[in-house]
């Protein structure tokens, strides 16, 4: 496996790689973001993911931490539910994709999740990404009831209890 360096995103330093590879996780999904007001949250970055609005995003390195090496991200944001966070922007460039890089993200979501007390996680993704829900179910994640307002058809609902997940378990898989 390759090397993969985890570092937490900082602002305003890491602002524009962070709102390309937003942009390119918008792109990739081939679907209209609009209903969660995208454009608004990449002119906000941090935004919703800031500490102090008990947040956190990652970026994902290969091999080493250089701007040009950024292989990846993921996000944190409260939900409006106590104790419950809402995991957002999963997305790893296609190159580099089978390296470990989503597993190494989701490990240091998780826990920085746990960090900031949280108990539950809820993420939303779509139904054709088979790699990503495997991922998740692999974590804890289990289907769950529409929990907001999302048009996008073939969405679907997942919620981990933060007690339950064990990283260390999490294994890749080479599907």
């Amino acid at each position: 496996m390759s090397t993969i360096i985890i570092t937490p995103a900082q602002f305003p330093r890491d602002r524009e790689v962070v709102a390309t590879l937003f942009a390119a996780y918008a792109e990739s999904l081939n679907i209209d973001l609009s209903f969660q007001s995208f454009a608004d949250e990449l002119s906000r970055l941090p935004g919703k993911y800031a500490a102090e609005k008990g947040g956190t995003l990652f970026l994902a390195h290969g091999s080493n931490t250089s701007p040009a090496n950024i292989i990846g991200c993921v996000a944190v944001r409260a939900f409006s539910s106590p104790k419950t966070c809402e995991l957002k922007r999963l997305y790893i460039v296609p190159e580099a994709r089978g390296m470990g890089a989503a597993q190494r993200l989701m490990d240091a979501a998780i826990e920085k999740a746990r960090e900031l007390n949280y108990d539950y996680m809820l993420l939303d993704t779509l139904a054709s990404m088979t790699a990503a829900r495997k991922l998740y179910v692999r974590y804890g994640f289990e289907e769950v009831d529409k929990y907001y307002d999302n048009p996008i058809e073939g969405t679907v609902f997942m919620r981990a209890a933060l007690k339950d997940v064990h990283s260390e378990s999490a294994t890749l898989s080479s599907a």
